[in-house]
């Protein structure tokens, strides 16, 4: 059955005709699939649903988004960030490898993000939680484990056992806040040079203003990681911290403070 699926020109000049119309045929979509803007369930069949074009300097990756998320385009993003963000063996989650010149990326692992106030040591921390749709390993590995904390770890976050008090600050990383909408989480570049983003919002989230109040208190935003499964979508910040607190006593939880960028 054909799918509602929009494929802008600049997707169609990259993956080439002949794909597009298959995606367009609907032999090559999912039928429903995980957007890669809002991260809930889509239908391409009973939806107008985006075609979206992750392009890094070696490999491009193919996901989907509601059209009412996103319009169909083609999003610049470094290698290093796409590698980190796909699995190297698996079936396709959320998105579809993207034929032409490019090497194409077996699966897509979208991070993502919640927003939520976490308190700590009596006093209210805004509070990032990341977690992935699935999997990640390590780039340029094959196997079926998940690299996702230990790759968090070696780049400074704790591990936590408990939240008894707040973790140490991770210095080089930040969030990005501009116009009190959350951009993005920036981490030190490999060369040196200006703060590259580690993830990036492919629109600005807004967040609560309790939640930007605080971050403007502390000028801190405290990040958790876990890996795919261990939190989930939760819609009240009580049940956000229960999830957190048992991904600790897992020991399935990484943290650090990161300190705030903009307003």
């Amino acid at each position: 059955m054909p799918r509602m699926l929009d494929v802008s020109d600049a997707v169609r000049a990259e993956i080439g005709d002949e794909e597009a119309d298959r995606l367009l045929a609907g032999e090559n979509a999912p039928g429903s699939y995980d957007c890669t803007s809002c991260r809930t369930p889509g239908d391409s069949e009973q939806e107008r649903t985006s075609t979206v074009l992750f392009v890094g300097d070696e490999t491009a990756v193919l996901a989907f988004a509601h059209a009412s998320c996103l319009p169909s385009q083609v999003v610049q993003v470094t290698e290093e960030q796409l590698q980190g963000a796909v699995r190297s063996i698996g079936g396709i989650a959320g998105g579809a490898a993207a034929g032409g010149p490019r090497q194409a990326a077996a699966e897509q692992a979208v991070l993502g993000v919640t927003s939520g106030l976490v308190l700590v040591e009596g006093e209210l921390h805004p509070a990032l939680v990341v977690e992935p749709t699935s999997p990640i390993v390590r780039p340029g590995t094959t196997g079926d484990g998940d690299d996702f904390l230990p790759l968090l770890i070696e780049q400074g976050f704790m591990p936590v056992t408990e939240l008894t008090s707040v973790p140490p600050v991770l210095h080089g990383w930040s969030v990005l806040l501009a116009a009190g909408q959350l951009h993005a989480v920036l981490q030190p570049s490999t060369g040196g040079g200006q703060p590259v983003a580690w993830w990036q919002a492919h629109q600005p989230l807004q967040v609560t203003d309790s939640w930007r109040a605080a971050a403007n208190k502390h000028q801190q935003v405290l990040m958790f990681a876990a890996p795919v499964g261990s939190i989930g979508r939760q819609p009240r910040e009580d049940l956000l911290r229960d999830s957190l607190d048992k991904a600790a006593a897992n020991g399935k939880l990484v943290a650090a403070a990161l300190p705030l960028a903009g307003t």
